[in-house]
């Protein structure tokens, strides 16, 4: 039982990397325009810049942008060693739920616009919404799941 919950374990820690790394610095070749948090140009960040528009608030880009990634990397870089698995997973969780929460707000809501262009209308269809939602869950199933120390 204690190896299946290591792999488990494993499969979710790294999900979740892969997400955060995938979002934050975009290893994959030719990502979607306005997606990666720390390369995206101030003011081109899809999310970011909806956030700082219908908020009024323009801390949120970039700034508030650089933040949040540099808080999914050191998640991500929790979660990747065992011994601090459950604390990444919970910083994940946190992440992922301001996310949520932000995508049940007027501020950002849960279909996101493809583009910056005020003419397309185009939106993700809350493909992004249920991201979240699904990292949320993968954060809180590394903490239950996430075998502790064999004490002796």
């Amino acid at each position: 039982m204690r190896i299946f919950r290591h792999l488990i374990s494993w499969a979710l820690a790294l999900f979740l990397i892969a997400m955060f790394i995938q979002s934050t610095i975009a290893p994959l070749p030719d990502p979607p325009e306005g997606s990666v948090k720390l390369f995206d140009a101030p003011g081109q960040n899809i999310v970011f810049q909806t956030i700082a528009e219908r908020s009024g608030v323009s801390l949120f880009e970039p700034a508030g942008r650089f933040v949040i990634a540099i808080i999914e990397l050191v998640a991500a870089f929790f979660l990747l060693l065992p011994f601090s698995r459950r604390f990444g997973a919970a910083l994940s969780a946190l992440v992922c739920g301001a996310a949520i929460g932000f995508h049940l707000s007027p501020w950002l809501g849960r279909n996101i616009p493809v583009s910056l262009d005020p003419a397309n209308t185009a939106t993700d269809g809350g493909q992004l919404f249920m991201l979240s939602i699904l990292m949320l869950v993968a954060s809180l199933l590394v903490m239950v799941v996430h075998p502790g120390r064999i004490r002796g």
